[in-house]
């Protein structure tokens, strides 16, 4: 048979989704034409958030790519804004003029960020939270600095205020509702959220409405009603959406609030069909991804013709914050009644705050502050339905404890049902993970990421998809996850660096030709893992592969997004003298560098530095005493300090004098990520030692040693590793844990993930209840800095690898023939 033209109206998730189902359930039944107004693929608009935290890049939450269209014959028209739509011929016609005939059309054209009718709307320096060019523009404006003003306290709007503030922007929340996401928390709830925002630095007045924006020509300030007025270099309306029915109102179709659909996602014209944000289904409109999926699941069915008895019924809501460090789960409605019970949970040391609303002993709303992991349990009863009256006693301590006991996270994982939702973000249940497991014989998280998208987003599911895998498998589970080191080759990262020991293998082409790689040169993925632990097995013999470095690590400096380069020197444990300012100032000067900042880890960074400046900037610092700070290595970053015994009055021990100890002794040294340390000088824990990869806390005593923290995207407190009493003995624990991380740790595995691949206690046991393995340890860490430990900068500053600086010659017609001849 002929295949059916179909064009599809928008490139959003819920297209893409509509297209992912329809292609695995009847490939061959359409021509496919899709229409996107933006001029880019599809991509993963929840993920905007961590893309304007800088956590990911626009590559990262690509949900399809230019090779997926090409693989599906689809016809992708980017940048194609559609216009009409006439249902009679059955064509659409876009704004340059193009016409497009269809035997079905789907509408998937989204919602449209509602901008508050103010005056000083329109004023350059105001912009929504809705796509791409949106975090562009913020992230253009966050280099300039200044402050932020976000006109919204719900989700998006605190989102945003989050990622401006680690752009350095000073940023406040203007939100007219008295506590924040009224629609999603309860004020207790919203009160610990609203103490977390604030402890970012960000400032949220609430009750707060805004009359007006000011400016000549551009946003200066946000004027309020009660007259406050807030200076503002941008403003972000976050204030909600309106789906967008201008082109199916033009068209004649039936429109409320959004498109009407019925129960199949059909329009009041049986060959159109309408899906997302842009549609109202039984007087809803959903602003949330799974609803989106769920309806996308349903018109998929029909355009594949599959005949159904039920189509969708509507969608129960729940949300996640998406801010790094702020654990947040709501679902339903937890609004207070007669007719309603409630459970609650307080633990106020450890900021946690749970409710569960019931109603005939069934749960009709939960929020959960500080502790989510339940989140999917309670929502899984809420749509059900689920009578919970022989749980009552229980119900607020979790899954885990139903039954009288705590229950094993792989038992608590398969107790729930085939419908019960794992990933949020990609709108992917237990069953559809547990069936891919089985059917395709995954035994990696990787596969399953694959094969279903489920954590492959905002990654929260993660531990329940491990979970599942190792429910599903069962005792074969550890067996069968090992996970070859890349496509190249079908050993472990593990087996790798066994064999580069027991058959010494001192070369990369040695490794590759003797382990069987199954390519010539390797890949991306492969040599610098290679390279690093051929420098880590054999220092001083094996020449380290500079081809084999990521471009940060070859020119000794962080590329920027404009081609320019970061250089930090390196300030040990924070401490710089007058020189070294006015050194920093003369090269911030002499080479026109745009920007000089003050980074986390008490250093300063030269930001803009043009590629062939480089070696003449680390000349002069080179001049003034100072060396690079290596802030590019997968090594040792910064060693933050607090000013200790010698200037605070609470001070235990000199954490100044330690860090500074630790930073001269480690720096230099290879690892297989980067690595943070951090000193502080009491139990207040200035420094912030407590989420680094390696910690110091002073105490009267002596020294408690950290390890295993982490402030990123994966937020982690440290371990206590052990007590000792010297500086001396601190020094020596952490070198020797610093090179059992640098022995047994796959590359990129940070410290943290290392340490739970390995077992504290191994850890423990190998570095603090070992002394003789520990000194082992200091002696191979020592011989190892022997032959790396010198000042880049310096070599490069003095000729070595100059072709690396050099910019390429543009050749005229005269010069290219003379150098043909």
């Amino acid at each position: 048979m002929p295949r059916r033209k179909l064009v599809v109206l928008g490139n959003g998730m819920a297209a893409g989704r509509v297209l992912e189902e329809l292609f695995a359930r009847a490939p061959e039944r359409y021509e496919v034409t899709v229409f996107g107004a933006e001029p880019r693929v599809n991509y993963d608009r929840i993920m905007l958030s961590p893309v304007l935290a800088g956590d990911k890049s626009f590559e990262d939450i690509v949900v399809h790519d230019h090779a997926w269209y090409q693989r599906h014959a689809v016809d992708l028209r980017r940048g194609e804004t559609v216009v009409g739509i006439d249902r009679a011929a059955r064509t659409i016609r876009t704004e340059a003029g193009t016409v497009e005939a269809y035997d079905d059309l789907v509408i998937a054209v989204g919602s449209r960020p509602i901008l508050i009718p103010v005056p000083g709307h329109d004023l350059p320096g105001v912009v929504t939270f809705r796509d791409l060019d949106d975090v562009n523009a913020m992230l253009a404006a966050s280099e300039r600095g200044g402050n932020a003003v976000v006109i919204g306290g719900g989700l998006l709007g605190l989102e945003a205020a989050a990622g401006l503030a680690l752009r350095g922007m000073r940023t406040t929340v203007i939100h007219l509702m008295p506590t924040l996401m009224e629609r999603q928390l309860d004020p207790n709830a919203a009160y610990l959220l609203q103490k977390a925002i604030e402890k970012r630095g960000i400032e949220i007045l609430t009750s707060a409405n805004t009359s007006a924006i000011l400016g000549d020509g551009k946003v200066e300030a946000v004027r309020l009603d009660d007259g406050r007025t807030l200076p503002a270099d941008l403003v972000v309306m976050a204030v909600g959406i309106r789906p967008h029915v201008a082109l199916a109102r033009d068209a004649g179709l039936e429109v409320k609030r959004g498109v009407v659909v019925d129960d199949f996602l059909r329009t009041s014209d049986p060959n159109i069909h309408a899906v997302g944000e842009c549609v109202e289904h039984r007087g809803n409109c959903y602003g949330l991804v799974a609803p989106l999926y769920e309806m996308a699941k349903t018109l998929a069915a029909s355009l594949a013709g599959e005949a159904a008895a039920t189509g969708y019924a509507g969608s129960a809501l729940s949300t996640k914050l998406k801010v790094t460090g702020v654990d947040l789960f709501s679902a339903g409605d937890f609004s207070e009644g007669d007719e309603r019970d409630e459970i609650v949970l307080r633990d106020p040391a450890r900021g946690i705050y749970k409710r569960v609303v019931l109603r005939d002993n069934r749960i009709v709303g939960a929020v959960l502050y500080g502790d989510t992991a339940d989140g999917s349990w309670y929502f899984d009863l809420l749509k059900k339905g689920t009578d919970v009256a022989d749980l009552r006693e229980t119900l607020i301590f979790g899954q885990a404890y139903q039954g009288g006991g705590v229950l094993d996270p792989k038992a608590v994982i398969a107790a729930l049902s085939d419908d019960a939702e794992i990933c949020g973000c990609n709108g992917v249940c237990k069953g559809v993970i547990t069936q891919a497991i089985v059917a395709k014989g995954l035994t990696t998280l990787d596969d399953v990421r694959a094969q279903t998208k489920a954590s492959a987003s905002c990654g929260q599911c993660t531990s329940k998809v491990e979970a599942l895998l190792a429910a599903t498998l069962g005792d074969g589970y550890a067996a069968n996850a090992r996970k070859p080191m890349c496509k190249c080759v079908d050993l472990t990262h593990e087996e790798v660096r066994g064999f580069i020991l027991s058959k010494e293998l001192k070369s990369v082409p040695a490794t590759m030709q003797e382990l069987g790689w199954k390519t010539s040169c390797g890949c991306p993925t492969c040599r610098p893992a290679l390279n690093y632990y051929l420098v880590c097995a054999w220092p001083g013999e094996y020449r380290d592969d500079a081809q084999s470095r990521y471009i940060n690590e070859r020119v000794h400096a962080n590329i920027q997004k404009d081609g320019t380069f970061s250089v930090i020197p390196r300030m040990w444990g924070g401490l710089t003298t007058p020189a070294e300012l006015r050194a920093i100032a003369d090269v911030a000067d002499r080479f026109k560098i745009p920007t000089v900042k003050v980074t986390g880890g008490q250093r300063i960074d030269l930001l803009g530095v043009r590629k062939e400046d480089l070696p003449a900037v680390w000349a002069e610092l080179n001049a003034a005493g100072m060396v690079s700070g290596q802030a590019y290595a997968k090594g040792l970053r910064t060693v933050k300090t607090c000013v200790g015994s010698e200037w605070c009055r609470f001070g235990t021990q000199d954490s100044t004098g330690l860090g500074v100890k630790l930073e001269r002794f480690l720096c230099g040294s290879w690892t297989p990520a980067k690595v943070k340390l951090a000193v502080s000088g009491c139990p207040r824990n200035c420094a912030e030692a407590t989420v680094k990869d390696f910690g110091v806390v002073c105490v009267e005593s002596g020294y408690d040693i950290h390890i295993a923290g982490a402030a990123g995207l994966h937020v982690r407190a440290t371990d206590l590793l052990g007590h000792v009493e010297t500086e001396e003995e601190a020094i020596e624990c952490i070198a020797a844990a610093m090179q059992l991380y640098r022995e047994q740790a796959a590359y990129l595995d940070r410290v943290w993930k290392w340490v739970e691949k390995t077992g504290l206690e191994k850890v423990r046991t190998a570095i603090m209840d070992d002394p003789e393995n520990r000194r082992a340890l200091l002696e191979r860490f020592k011989k190892s800095q022997r032959a790396v430990q010198r000042d880049p900068w310096a070599e490069r500053a003095a000729g070595r690898e100059a072709n690396e600086f050099t910019p390429l010659a543009v050749l005229t017609p005269v010069r290219r023939r003379m150098a043909a001849e």
